[in-house]
């Protein structure tokens, strides 16, 4: 491969160490202890909990429905770079504005949260659909694996630092661990911008006739939009795919969004807590590369199907945990399925669109995965609350709630047996597995 597309491969690839930062160190780490523990102080676990599981369900309602229009108009417009850098600013602004919230103030935090969200996912939506144009179809499954390997590693190291620096806060001239996390939330604003310029500047999108400008584009992208609609239902192994996806990827960021919080609510402390994410960080890092190199082995459906069965025994195993060790352990089988399953969809799937339709495509993957994260929040909050409606209460709430994701991990495995790889029918796909 000659430079210039190494070049952007690794500028592309650096975007997800960039937000990284945002998973890990505000939506998986600090976020949810400080929702609870500083803006929710006082308040009943169940109620900051929930309010925490609506807010996520609020972004997801908002890029579910806007995913796929956006992303037809950005392919008639070669426009995906563009909306890309508009979200991510959106995340950006809104993630160091966290750092201005003062305690006890749980709806502006939550507001500012809702907004991150939607910048980072909205991002991703383009970010995504550019992996096509910049990897050749015999190194998809591979670079996007690299994206999902150096994100585990950019967010580690940052969160590392974020975690020293609640730890030792005089260290870094802090007068409390509280002001510390704050900063924390800036830090992570100023790390997605400063490592997002490279894919802004070296990444060139690429137009495959057609574009369009203005209102054109919008009109053309609505209309290209519909169309997709038809193409979908026709395509029944991208159809089949995608109904797959919206449930297994349910369970995954159900467990990355809230696993802080369940961890609370079995009593676990926070240093414990947070210990268990770097784990998942750091073993994430060489095993997202594994599952890449995986998929090219033995094809990215059978790898896929390998971590929905981890995933299944992980929610089934982690509401048995009772001991610090158990908690460290199951971490790190999270990380070693976590950026495989993700990197491997993602590649899988862009095989399976057509050439030329990479945002409205990906549109729809991101609107069904941004759906499922709907599902699961509220899954286990509804869980929750109709238990102790009941009557029951103590950790059996909590670890019957983290159970109900296992439903899901069946649900979308089943669905991705029947899903063919070469893209052909699936009335025989069972003959051939």
């Amino acid at each position: 491969m000659a430079a210039p597309g190494k070049r952007a491969i690794l500028s592309w690839a650096l975007y997800d160490w960039a937000n990284s930062a945002f998973a890990t160190t505000v939506m998986a780490g600090f976020f949810p202890l400080f929702f609870k523990q500083f803006w929710n102080a006082g308040v009943d676990p169940v109620v900051s909990t929930a309010r925490l599981g609506f807010g996520s369900a609020l972004a997801g309602v908002v890029i579910a429905g806007l995913a796929p229009v956006l992303g037809a108009i950005a392919d008639r417009g070669a426009a995906k770079k563009r909306f890309l850098v508009i979200f991510a600013l959106i995340g950006i602004a809104a993630t160091a504005s966290l750092a201005l919230v003062p305690k006890g103030f749980w709806l502006p935090a939550l507001s500012l949260y809702t907004l991150a969200l939607i910048g980072f996912s909205g991002g991703n939506v383009f970010y995504d659909a550019l992996l096509p144009g910049v990897a050749p179809e015999s190194r998809l499954h591979f670079v996007s694996a690299l994206g999902f390997s150096l994100g585990y590693l950019g967010g580690g190291v940052l969160f590392a630092l974020n975690v020293l620096m609640a730890v030792k806060p005089a260290l870094f001239g802090f007068s409390s661990a509280s002001e510390a996390v704050r900063v924390s939330f800036l830090t992570v604003g100023i790390w997605w911008l400063l490592f997002a310029l490279p894919l802004m500047l070296f990444v060139r999108e690429r137009s495959i006739g057609g574009k369009a400008a203005g209102f054109a584009m919008v009109r053309a992208g609505l209309d290209q939009l519909r169309a997709v609609f038809s193409e979908i239902r026709e395509r029944r192994m991208i159809f089949l795919f995608l109904l797959a996806y919206w449930f297994y990827i349910d369970g995954v960021d159900t467990i990355i969004r809230m696993a802080v919080d369940y961890g609370l609510s079995i009593g676990f402390e926070a240093n414990d807590l947070i210990l268990a994410l770097l784990i998942t960080q750091f073993t994430g890092f060489p095993c997202a590369l594994l599952f890449g190199w995986l998929g090219q082995k033995i094809g990215a459906k059978r790898a896929i199907l390998i971590a929905i069965g981890v995933y299944l025994f992980i929610s089934l195993w982690g509401s048995l945990i009772r001991e610090k060790h158990e908690f460290y352990l199951l971490a790190a089988v999270v990380g070693f399925v976590q950026g495989g399953i993700q990197s491997l969809s993602r590649s899988f799937y862009a095989r399976l669109i057509p050439e030329g339709k990479a945002g409205e495509y990906f549109g729809f993957y991101n609107m069904l995965g941004k759906f499922a994260v709907i599902m699961g929040p509220l899954l286990i909050g509804a869980v929750q609350i109709g238990l102790r409606s009941f009557g029951i209460s103590g950790t059996v709430v909590s670890r019957l709630g983290i159970t109900s994701l296992a439903l899901l991990f069946l649900a979308g495995g089943t669905l991705l047996f029947f899903v063919r790889e070469d893209g052909s029918s699936g009335a025989s796909a069972a003959a051939s597995n």
